[in-house]
Formats: C-alpha cells, structure tokens, sequence
C-alpha cells in the first residue's frame, strides 16, 4: 500500500509539472499532439524524419528545425504537435508568432520589461517562432531577433515555421551583415520540414488534424492513459477509476 502511494504522489507531481509546462508553452493549437499525424495527408511530410524528430533528440543536442511550406499545409499544427512532446518529455517550451512578439518587443523596449521578455525568450529549452516573413524586418527588429539568436545558439532549440523557403529568409531579415549572421547560426545545423500541397483546412474552420472529440493518448514517462479534449487544449491524464466508469458507460450504451 506504502508504495502505491508513493508511486502516486510521483505520478501526481509528475502530471502537475507537464500541465505547468503546457501553460507556460501557451501553444497555438493546444490539441496537437503526434500521435494524431496524419501522414496519408498531401503534404510531403518527411514520416521517418517527423518521427526521428519525435523523439527530441534535436532538442536534447540543442539543435533546430525549420518547417517552411504553402498555407494551409500544417506547419504550425506540425510544430505544435512536436513541442507537445518536448513538454511531455521534460523540456520546457515557449510558442509565438513572430508578428506578435516583434510588437511585445517594442513595447517592451518602452517600458521596461525588455529584459524580463528576453529571459522568457532565451531561457526555454524550445523556442517556437512560428510565421516567420514575408514582411521585411525593421533595425530595431533585426537587432532583437540578433540578440535572441545569439543568446540562444549552442543552449537551446529553435523551431521556425514560415511559408517562405528558407533561401528567401535574407531579405526578409534585410541588412546584409545582420542577415549573415542570424542565418549562419539557425542555418547551419538546422533539421528541415520541406512541405508542399494543397491546404488541409475544411471548410468547417476547425483548422487542421482534426479528430474525434476526445481521444487517448500514452504519458511516455508514467505509461497512463491521457484523454485529451477536443476543445480543451492540454492533454490530462486520465485516472483507471475515470476510465474503468466510462467503459462501462460505453457498455450500457
């Protein structure tokens, strides 16, 4: 009994610190997770690269991903379903759109907070900058983004989406030098998602990947069952008492 408790209490912590992580992430598409891939999908989604990519070995060797792609085609879904993982497996993770944050930076920079919002953006295990381009980048935005990258190389991970292909990103970031320099640390030992096809999207707006309202998955590190709602985000484990009740709802019915 003694030890059932203590696994528990475990299993509890453990639960808590993922749900942190996944708060903290603030992730586009809460709901995504990998093992709802669809890899019949038209895209020309590298399978054996994704789920090499699963793994977060590329986090773990501080290394970083580039998913470039047409919309519609689920870059950010793809990008969400990876960082889900990396919470599950222990790292912690901070989504943005590069728009929005290059607005958060210069308010930032007015009152006063820059140095808090950098922390946020250097410190997490992964960074996910998702729409990257096609606007070009003011000074002030190439010297952030200069900052962040450099702060960032050789300790943690970037994860860029963008619908333009990465030999376009110079002139988006403009100035030659700046240009040279940002991409030579993203570029040079970054993993790439090439995809390419028609949108995913259904008419219905409900966005990409979508499944049946509630679905299970497996906690990698605690062998639970996790149901995860549709409409609801985060991924929350389900208790053996929680699922033994639905069973046997599902048998009534």
């Amino acid at each position: 009994m003694g030890a059932l408790l203590v696994d528990r209490e475990a299993a509890n912590r453990s639960t808590s610190r993922l749900r942190s992580r996944l708060k903290a992430a603030r992730l586009r598409h809460g709901q995504a997770c990998i093992e709802d891939v669809d890899y019949r999908a038209q895209r020309r989604l590298d399978k054996a690269l994704f789920q090499s990519l699963a793994t977060c070995r590329w986090i773990a060797d501080h290394r970083s991903l580039l998913v470039t792609g047409p919309c519609g085609v689920g870059k950010s879904w793809l990008s969400c379903a990876l960082a889900q993982k990396a919470c599950r497996d222990g790292y912690s993770v901070h989504y943005a759109r590069v728009p929005r944050l290059f607005a958060d930076l210069e308010l930032a920079h007015g009152d006063g907070s820059f140095a808090r919002l950098f922390r946020t953006l250097t410190r997490a295990d992964l960074l996910i900058l998702d729409d990257w381009g096609p606007d070009r980048l003011n000074p002030s935005q190439r010297r952030d983004l200069m900052e962040i990258v450099e702060e960032r190389y050789g300790r943690g991970s970037m994860l860029i989406t963008s619908q333009l292909p990465v030999d376009k990103w110079h002139d988006v970031i403009g100035e030659p030098t700046f240009a040279d320099a940002i991409l030579d640390r993203l570029v040079h030992n970054a993993y790439r998602l090439a995809l390419d096809g028609p949108s995913l999207r259904k008419p219905s707006g409900n966005g990409i990947e979508d499944k049946p309202e509630a679905l299970e998955i497996a906690d990698p590190q605690k062998g639970l069952p996790m149901k995860k709602e549709k409409a609801g985000g985060t991924a929350v484990p389900e208790t053996k008492a929680a699922k033994a009740g639905r069973e046997k709802d599902q048998r009534r019915a």
